[in-house]
């Protein structure tokens, strides 16, 4: 598209299947059965009691047939010249199957820092084919902080990391949700570093109760719901006065859905700043502090996009393409992110900090 020539789209949600071969070689070899007999013990947790002894959904079943099966969702080769041939610059990746839902001390024992590390290094190994194009989101766990904040500083100085990944509901791991002290260390640390917070939808545990009750073949009702726990994890950085304890700090909601976020701040949470309930700590409209120090990520929702333009600006919005997943625009990008602003009503300028300028500027790429 000529209107695009010269621009440099950034997609913030990408996708690799990092397989267990790739891992495993950057594992010892004492940790090849540690890995092996996580998952084995992690599917047969998912199969018994999450599904209760309903069929898996494969990962085929949330792939692009055609994207899935293209080298750039297996190998960094492969991803540079699938993204070249979508006019895609660069992008945050993250694995197709989150190494730190296994990697953890119940199904690992003492071995499980050990892991997380070559688990992380798998993933520095494919950015490292083009450190500035590919951008891995880095796994970082919260069972124990001072590993955490150790991981920070090794992917920040090692591997010149910009983004880690946390799980957006510390609370299913048994631990404490984001506002709780023993965070500290770790918010002081990434806000020094200035890495950016990466929140990416997620599977809340009590929704595995309506994967067993959805009677739907591809359980189409469990699959729709995800975003809706996200409204949580929002509230807990926001209404907690976390993030503005921390200021420096920047937190990215990934793949949360757009629509419901203008009503979700002007009906219930902004108001509620001069109603009676108390919010220790904040002190600004929650709307002011998600435009300041957070964000989120779309794919094709011209009207949510254009509403939540309309109350947030443009500076707290991010393009992706969601490859290889069934909403990705690949192979074609560049004619989608025409057809959609021009559908939003989005004029040139703030399309292009939506889908180029925020993320060069939050990621350091010029």
């Amino acid at each position: 598209m000529t209107e695009l020539a010269n621009e440099k789209l950034v997609s913030v949600d990408s996708h690799v299947h990092f397989t267990d071969e790739w891992v495993k070689a950057r594992l010892p070899k004492a940790l090849h059965t540690v890995w092996d007999d996580a998952n084995r013990k992690a599917e047969d947790y998912a199969g018994k009691v999450l599904r209760g002894g309903q069929r898996n959904l494969e990962l085929e079943d949330f792939v692009d047939p055609e994207a899935s099966k293209d080298p750039g969702h297996f190998n960094p080769e492969g991803k540079l010249k699938a993204m070249d041939r979508d006019g895609v610059y660069a992008e945050v990746i993250f694995p197709e199957l989150a190494g730190g839902k296994i990697i953890n001390p119940q199904l690992m024992g003492d071995d499980w820092k050990d892991v997380f590390q070559g688990y992380n290094n798998a993933m520095a190994d494919f950015a490292a084919h083009d450190p500035v194009r590919l951008m891995t989101a880095y796994q970082l766990p919260l069972y124990d902080i001072d590993f955490a904040c150790k991981e920070v500083e090794r992917l920040a100085r090692e591997r010149k990391a910009r983004c880690v990944q946390l799980t957006p509901f510390p609370s299913d791991l048994g631990l404490p949700d984001f506002y709780h002290e023993r965070y500290a260390p770790l918010w002081s640390l990434i806000e020094e570093t200035g890495l950016t917070i990466l929140n990416h939808l997620d599977l809340r545990a009590s929704l595995w109760d309506v994967f067993r009750r959805d009677p739907t073949p591809q359980k189409g009702i469990f699959t729709a719901l995800p975003w809706a726990p996200l409204a949580e994890t929002i509230c807990m950085w926001i209404l907690t006065g976390t993030l503005e304890k921390y200021p420096k700090m920047k937190v990215l909601f990934v793949e949360p859905g757009l629509g419901w976020l203008p009503w979700f701040f002007e009906a219930l949470l902004d108001p509620r700043m001069h109603q009676h309930y108390e919010f220790p700590g904040v002190k600004r409209p929650p709307s002011e502090t998600f435009r300041q120090q957070c964000g989120a990520t779309f794919m094709y929702e011209p009207r949510g996009l254009a509403d939540c333009y309309r109350y947030f600006g443009p500076d707290c919005l991010y393009w992706s393409t969601d490859f290889p997943h069934p909403a990705t625009c690949w192979p074609n990008s560049r004619q989608q992110v025409v057809s959609q602003f021009k559908e939003a009503g989005i004029p040139e300028a703030d399309r292009i900090k939506i889908t180029s300028g925020n993320a060069l500027k939050t990621f350091g790429l010029g």
